[in-house]
């Protein structure tokens, strides 16, 4: 088995521990002032979302509630959060305390006035503008802290650009702005900081991540890994492929690819080396599975909610057709992970290792009807996302009332809003940056020149125009978080998409999967890094190894963008054609990546089930796939009539190889 050294095991262990100690821990007055804004961020959300003003004949216009709750987010954000690596974490120093009561004061000034600036938004006032800076400023510096620099970089450059952009020429040149008007459009304007993008934030977000942080710290999470565990631990592999389920399960509901590591890869990762993967191994299967989680229904990631409310459809629908795409991602890596275990003659877990299913479902069967809830009153009731995510917080509440054990930590609800207050930190705050980029990329009209200019390089070339935007994202994903880059992508590239004859629908979807790629695609692939340190392995030999298990997952938005049936869209004839093939060619390229099906293969037939798996995915005409298909059955059936006695079914004997 592959060891590291002691040096870089302890620079690992640093790592870990300095993420573990990235925010403050505050003592006296400045941790009550923490505790305060804490508790008030869920208590605000609620109210919005539920809308109880208006039981009273109080009416807010949506960016009132925006405002109060960024100035709320960043407040805390100044708090807990040091500027600088080497910063104290012990105290709060004079500027972040200057920088969170600007914050307040912003939240509150937008939360009161607001209708009075809406309504006279073309006066250009002096007190406007300097607020207009200072929020910007805010927004800026926050995003630097929870996201980096090239963030920064990116928002910075789409300012100057709106500003100076005049003395550009050709497609690229706008109309000149004042330094006032662009600040208060921007500051103020309704496709701007309070638009879209922090709505779906402040609102949908919230819901599921207040649903999720008490579903998790109830126990959820613990019956959800025992559930997978219990399913697959006896199999060839058996951790891995635990491990998959258990991501799969975890992301469901958290949406974050970094938290379903820690959450899932803490227990999975020491199992799959225990029975023989290699460090390096364990850590890419358990980042590739959880950035999986964030592609799959019924929550996803926070731009799962951001294309519903951009396309002005329901949730529901968003979810619909990412059904069958997550499955496919899942198969993909499962197939990897179940080929190397054969390849390598790794066995499943030890029987008296491997819980009883039926122990589980005794133990925490009631963790099911919450998710049960949540998928009823999307797709049955048809209600809106952030009231599915409460009603189902409200039958996890019920369920509390009735079991004495998650009563007891119902109690808890304070460390529970502390931590819903803490996982909307980058979020919202991503999500504040972004709407400076929409608001100039709206009243530039810079998306639809640049629409303009990608269908022209393209040459009206469907196929390159996805590669290239497949490319631009992985780009875009190595620097940015993957809602950011979606959000750039959604405003620059779909329109171009859609342009070419893709729904609206897929083409945010291809979009929005190249941006999740962004936790497994170095340099900046914070999933596969968190893995690396759990496993104790080398960080960027896990990032590649994490690479190569997502390829097939690369191959998925092609698949349902050139076959729509894919994302079930079409007829019932075409949609279970085009799964088949979309399956073969899953099974396809998963064999050429590993060289492996019952024994070892030669580069020549990797390249032939290679050339099988682009040809069902490919707009080809529609009689290749059928000869792809064809020569897929011939390999296979080859390989098992030269590799002799086929063994014993693993799957029903725990640890044969």
């Amino acid at each position: 088995m592959a060891q590291i050294s002691a040096e870089k095991r302890e620079e690992l262990l640093s790592e870990e521990k300095e993420e573990k100690q990235r925010y403050r821990a505050l003592k006296g007055p400045a941790r009550q002032y923490q505790k305060v804004l804490g508790i008030l961020i869920p208590i605000i959300g609620i109210v919005f979302i539920l809308n109880i003003p208006l039981y009273f004949g109080v009416s807010f216009f949506n960016q009132q509630f925006l405002g109060l709750f960024l100035g709320l987010l960043l407040a805390l954000m100044f708090v807990i959060l040091p500027p600088f690596a080497k910063s104290s974490r012990s105290s709060l120093p004079w500027y972040d305390l200057i920088f969170s009561l600007l914050s307040l004061f912003s939240g509150f000034y937008i939360f009161i006035c607001y209708p009075n600036l809406i309504s006279t938004i073309g006066l250009i006032t002096p007190f406007r503008v300097l607020m207009g800076i200072i929020v910007i400023f805010l927004i800026i510096e926050g995003t630097r802290r929870t996201s980096g620099w090239i963030l920064v970089a990116v928002v910075l450059f789409f300012i100057v650009y709106f500003k100076f952009g005049y003395l550009l020429s050709g497609i690229l040149e706008i109309q000149k702005i004042s330094w006032g008007r662009m600040v208060t459009q921007l500051f103020l304007g309704a496709d701007s900081i309070y638009g879209v993008a922090l709505r779906t934030a402040a609102i949908i977000v919230f819901g599921f991540i207040l649903f999720a942080q008490i579903m998790f710290g109830t126990g959820g999470a613990k019956f959800l890994f025992g559930l997978a565990e219990s399913a697959m631990g006896r199999y060839r592999g058996g951790p891995a492929k635990a491990g998959i389920l258990a991501s799969a399960f975890f992301g469901m509901l958290s949406g974050s690819a970094v938290a379903n590591v820690a959450a899932t890869g803490t227990l999975t990762i020491p199992m799959m080396k225990d029975i023989g993967y290699k460090p390096y191994f364990a850590g890419a299967v358990s980042a590739v599975a959880s950035t999986g989680g964030v592609i799959t229904p019924p929550i996803m990631g926070a731009a799962a909610f951001i294309i519903s409310e951009f396309l002005g459809v329901p949730y529901a629908e968003v979810l619909y057709i990412a059904i069958v795409p997550a499955a496919l991602y899942y198969l993909s890596l499962f197939m990897q992970v179940d080929l190397r275990a054969s390849k390598d003659g790794l066995k499943g877990m030890p029987p008296e290792q491997v819980p009883s299913l039926t122990k589980v479902l005794k133990e925490g069967w009631f963790f099911l009807i919450p998710i049960v809830v949540l998928i009823y009153v999307i797709f049955f009731l048809h209600l809106n996302p952030e009231s599915a995510a409460l009603f189902s917080l409200v039958s996890l509440l019920i369920i509390g009332l009735i079991k004495k054990d998650i009563r007891a930590k119902l109690k808890g609800f304070v460390t529970f809003f502390e931590n819903t207050s803490r996982s909307m930190l980058e979020v919202s705050i991503i999500c504040g940056a972004a709407g400076l980029v929409i608001g100039v990329i709206t009243y530039s009209g810079l998306g639809l020149t640049l629409s303009r200019v990608l269908t022209e390089l393209a040459g009206h070339n469907l196929l390159l125009l996805t590669v290239m935007t497949a490319i631009a994202s992985i780009i875009l994903g190595m620097g940015m978080p993957a809602t950011a880059a979606y959000l750039l992508l959604a405003l620059l590239v779909a329109p171009a998409l859609i342009d070419m004859g893709v729904a609206p629908l897929i083409a945010h979807l291809f979009i929005f999967y190249f941006g999740c790629f962004s936790f497994i695609t170095p340099p900046v692939c914070l999933a596969a890094y968190a893995a690396a340190s759990i496993a104790g392995a080398d960080l960027m030999q896990t990032a590649i190894q994490g690479m190569k298990l997502a390829i097939p997952a690369f191959i998925v938005p092609f698949i349902f963008i050139f076959n729509p049936a894919v994302a079930l869209q079409g007829t019932a004839l075409e949609i279970i054609r085009e799964l088949f093939f979309a399956v073969i060619a899953v099974f396809a390229v998963s064999i050429a990546l590993e060289g492996f099906l019952k024994k070892r293969k030669g580069m020549l037939v990797r390249i032939l089930f290679g050339i099988i798996s682009a040809c069902l995915f490919l707009p080809l005409p529609p009689g290749v796939s059928f000869v792809a298909v064809a020569a897929f059955a011939v390999l296979v059936i080859a390989d098992y009539l030269t590799a002799g006695k086929r063994l014993e079914n693993v799957k029903k004997i725990p640890n044969v190889k």
